[in-house]
């Protein structure tokens, strides 16, 4: 039968919540100086806002509530995010509203084709991020919208390079292979934060399959990206691992890549390999390509609270470290996101691989 008389114990009060705000909400700290995001206005954030408007489409710009948002829209770029507003999963940093998605729009790749046309020929983008929601309720997680929306985006707009941001697919190799046979230009995916803090952040994911997932797009010859915040209960060190075990775990013909795969499954992750073996092994690898670094930002007080602030210096030392250890292109910054100066990155590297062909021949 049901309880109808007063619980026992209550748990209320030490419940994450990302929904109204409550009286015990953790309290948000102060910005320092350093973090100071434009104001959103101009010319081109209204015309940017007002193709989103007339498509119906939704940006992650928005529901992520990124700080960055009056600078791209301003110069006409923003991060489309697809198979609607409400993601299946929710973790401890993201602003995304969380719950069961309605019934699968599938006419939103024509949409988002149309409307990156409009984007491309009325603003002069020649870059452009997709990204979505995780649809854990689907089959293929929503990869047959994401292979239609490349398809055709590729198809309207020919002299647009295009960036997608994709979750990990629970692990269906067949749903990521569909969209690396669209080939996009960039396929990225986040790793989000260190190994120690998954419970905490991603409680739905796991940094093993999200290593798999890079390392299955390099295999496969494409360009691969992942990024990280900091500032959320991270310790510097840390991060340098991670930075050694992407590089190592993703490169293509990697030892160690080959021994993660076949522990996949197992309780125990992979040991760290020491860090003076580290740094002369990362660069010799065909790894991950892009890198970016940011600091958290606590989207409402119902989220996971701000470890500390991450100063500029020790954001210039993780970019430093980052192309040292491997990357060839590292974008490390307090207001940096995923997508932030994303063309900018993907121009950087074309130039890098670039000058690498003309010394191979």
């Amino acid at each position: 039968m049901r309880r109808i008389d007063k619980p026992l114990l209550s748990l209320t009060d030490m419940v994450l919540n990302n929904g109204a705000e409550q009286p015990h909400a953790l309290t948000i700290k102060r910005k320092p100086p350093w973090l100071r995001a434009k104001v959103p206005g101009g010319e081109g954030y209204t015309r940017t806002k007002s193709i989103m408007n007339q498509h119906r489409l939704f940006t992650v710009c928005e529901e992520a509530a990124c700080p960055n948002m009056g600078e791209c829209w301003a110069r006409g770029v923003a991060t489309i995010m697809i198979l609607g507003d409400t993601c299946t999963r929710a973790c401890g940093f993201c602003n995304v509203k969380t719950g069961r998605p309605p019934v699968l729009d599938k006419d939103e790749p024509r949409r988002v084709a149309e409307s990156l046309r409009l984007m491309h020929a009325e603003a002069g983008i020649k870059h452009i991020v997709i990204t979505s929601v995780n649809r854990d309720e689907l089959p293929d997680g929503g990869a047959g919208i994401w292979a239609e929306t490349i398809i055709r985006t590729k198809d309207a707009c020919p002299g647009m390079s295009l960036e997608v941001l994709i979750p990990d697919f629970e692990g269906n190799w067949a749903a990521l292979q569909m969209v690396i046979d669209a080939e996009p230009h960039i396929i990225n995916h986040n790793i989000e934060c260190v190994r120690r803090m998954y419970p905490a952040v991603r409680p739905s994911a796991k940094y093993d399959r999200s290593l798999e997932l890079l390392r299955r797009v390099k295999e496969a010859g494409r360009i691969a990206k992942t990024g990280i915040m900091v500032g959320i209960g991270e310790r510097d060190e840390e991060v340098l691992e991670l930075i050694d075990e992407v590089q190592e775990r993703t490169g293509v013909g990697s030892d160690r890549a080959t021994k993660a795969r076949s522990d996949e499954g197992k309780a125990e992750p992979l040991a760290a390999t020491p860090s003076s073996l580290r740094r002369s092994v990362a660069p010799s690898l065909d790894s991950c390509d892009i890198l970016t670094i940011g600091q958290y930002l606590q989207p409402t007080r119902n989220h996971l609270p701000i470890d500390r602030w991450v100063t500029p210096e020790q954001f210039a030392t993780f970019k430093a470290e980052g192309l040292a250890r491997g990357f060839k292109v590292v974008e490390s910054g307090p207001l940096v996101r995923s997508s932030y100066h994303a063309d900018h990155q993907a121009d950087v590297l074309s130039t890098i691989e670039a000058e690498r062909a003309k010394r191979r021949s």
